[in-house]
């Protein structure tokens, strides 16, 4: 079974994918935390076609959704999947992945979990 992230494209909304990050970014962890909000950023540029935010919303609305391929509440292991899913559609979108991008999604990883990995201060923008 081939997955397909569109499928999830209905998951997704900006109201939930903040509710999410700010709930479980020390569980899910500064990476995941990293990637998504790269997908975020670039979702919310003009210069990104409709294609490549279609793939976004999808890979975004999969790391909303509840049930996944591994419950995110598993410990160890929880965000692996949701992980995957992000590469793969910063993989297909790379080139819209822009260093400005890049120092806005640092910039909010920083203020959260600052140098070590501990979340401190986790608020949406």
């Amino acid at each position: 079974m081939k997955f397909r992230p569109q499928g999830y494209n209905t998951a997704y909304s900006e109201t939930r994918f903040w509710q999410k990050l700010t709930r479980y970014a020390s569980i899910a962890g500064r990476e995941v935390v990293e990637k998504a909000l790269w997908l975020f950023y670039a979702a919310q540029s003009p210069n990104t076609p409709r294609w490549a935010k279609t793939a976004i919303y999808g890979a975004l609305g999969y790391f909303i959704f509840p049930l996944d391929a591994i419950p995110d509440f598993a410990p160890m292991v929880g965000y692996t999947d949701d992980l995957g899913v992000l590469a793969a559609a910063l993989a297909t979108v790379s080139m819209y992945i822009t260093d400005d991008i890049k120092a806005r999604a640092r910039n909010k990883v920083e203020i959260w979990f600052g140098s070590d990995s501990t979340p401190a201060n986790i608020k949406k923008e």
